[in-house]
């Protein structure tokens, strides 16, 4: 438990880490959304079968991960800073807070994936736990160390793509640390199996990363973005050479198309489970440019995308069940009936297609409803200082 004192600390927030995770939330919404509202048969990043409007629809999302556990980092640092913790009080925060994330993840977020437990799901919410479990060790070390260890396992995981998971504790441990997986447990399990998507590797090494580049914030405004401006441009240049010579960082080459749309597509379907290094190259890089620009940007709109930035958790707890369950009464309305295997293509209606406009005001009005709840919990979270309220 965090101690009283600690807790009772007014925490100053800044600004740009609010917008840029409330930016992401939201972003992330519309993938949920097109997975629920309008799932297609092929991959939206597949140039050969794709269209544009797909291909970007996916893409952008891309862009929430990584930025979202870059910023879990960075957010540990603040934490302690603002509260002058202990190394040894910012770890049991991080131990504790990461195995409650974990537990979420197979509970209550699985569940809300299916309405069942067909599978357990182990995505993004367990692997941010997992990896702030490592960071509760890492900050023992010298922050510039744990840099270091952040960028190794961000530029050099790719170096072991060939090696597969073979059988045993050993095939399992490389599973959990690099390959995403599928675990049956066994015909006799309420449970069929396992689904790895998120394995350790390198999302260990981005959350080290943004907690050991957290005082790059606190600087003074003009050092600070001369800092992510030459950091983040230079992320991206590196993308674009590794990526346009197909060189290091990526296990799937890009190809001229027969148009510079789907030229553009292919150039951007990079790995994302696990993430390559050219795919962290070129999510970070644009999102360490903006943050200059989004500690200018101000205004209504400004302060209600802060909003899903101070509950980021809250909100993606409470938006798979909503988009899940809307989605079913959409089909109800639709087919008379509930797709149970949405995401299987040979069960579905035979007058059901994929459609993005559906799928984008589907997104924008599951935005509009559940902005006022997370307004209410932030105000929440705003006028009360209970610990419990640190772990949602």
């Amino acid at each position: 438990m965090n101690s009283p004192h600690l807790d009772r600390v007014e925490r100053p927030r800044i600004r740009s880490v609010d917008l840029l995770r409330g930016l992401i939330i939201i972003i992330m919404a519309l993938d949920h959304v097109r997975d629920y509202w309008s799932i297609a048969s092929f991959d939206p990043l597949d140039a050969s079968q794709t269209t544009f409007a797909y291909g970007f629809t996916r893409w952008i999302t891309h862009y929430c991960a990584p930025v979202f556990i870059l910023l879990a980092g960075t957010s540990a640092f603040l934490y302690a800073h603002a509260r002058q913790a202990s190394k040894a009080h910012l770890a049991r925060f991080l131990v504790t807070r990461g195995l409650w994330l974990m537990f979420i993840e197979i509970t209550v977020v699985s569940f809300s994936w299916q309405f069942a437990y067909q599978a357990v799901f182990l995505q993004v919410i367990w692997v941010i736990g997992l990896s702030m479990i490592v960071l509760a060790g890492l900050i023992f070390l010298p922050r510039r160390v744990v840099g270091l260890i952040g960028l190794a396992l961000i530029f050099l995981h790719n170096l072991f793509d060939g090696i597969a998971p073979g059988d045993g504790f050993s095939g399992a441990l490389w599973s959990i640390l690099h390959v995403p997986s599928f675990s049956p447990v066994g015909e006799s399990s309420a449970i069929p199996g396992i689904f790895l998507v998120y394995p350790l590797i390198p999302w260990a090494g981005v959350m080290a990363l943004g907690y050991a580049a957290a005082p790059i914030l606190l600087k003074p405004a003009a050092e600070r973005d001369r800092i992510l401006y030459l950091t983040g441009a230079a992320a991206i240049a590196l993308f674009l050479v590794l990526r346009g010579f197909n060189l290091y960082g990526d296990p799937g080459a890009w190809a001229v198309q027969d148009s510079f749309a789907m030229s553009v597509v292919s150039f951007v379907n990079v790995l994302k489970y696990p993430p390559s290094l050219q795919f962290l190259l070129m999510t970070l890089g644009p999102a360490l440019l903006l943050i200059p620009l989004l500690e200018k940007w101000s205004g209504a709109w400004a302060d209600r995308v802060s909003v899903f930035g101070k509950v980021p958790f809250f909100f993606y707890v409470i938006h798979i069940p909503f988009v899940h369950a809307t989605a079913w009464l959409w089909q109800i309305i639709q087919y008379g009936d509930i797709m149970e295997m949405f995401f299987d293509p040979s069960t579905w209606p035979e007058e059901y297609a994929p459609n993005l406009l559906r799928a984008y005001i589907a997104w924008a009005s599951t935005i509009f409803i559940l902005y006022w709840p997370c307004k209410w919990f932030a105000g929440l979270k705003k006028r009360r200082k209970d610990w419990w309220l640190s772990y949602l």
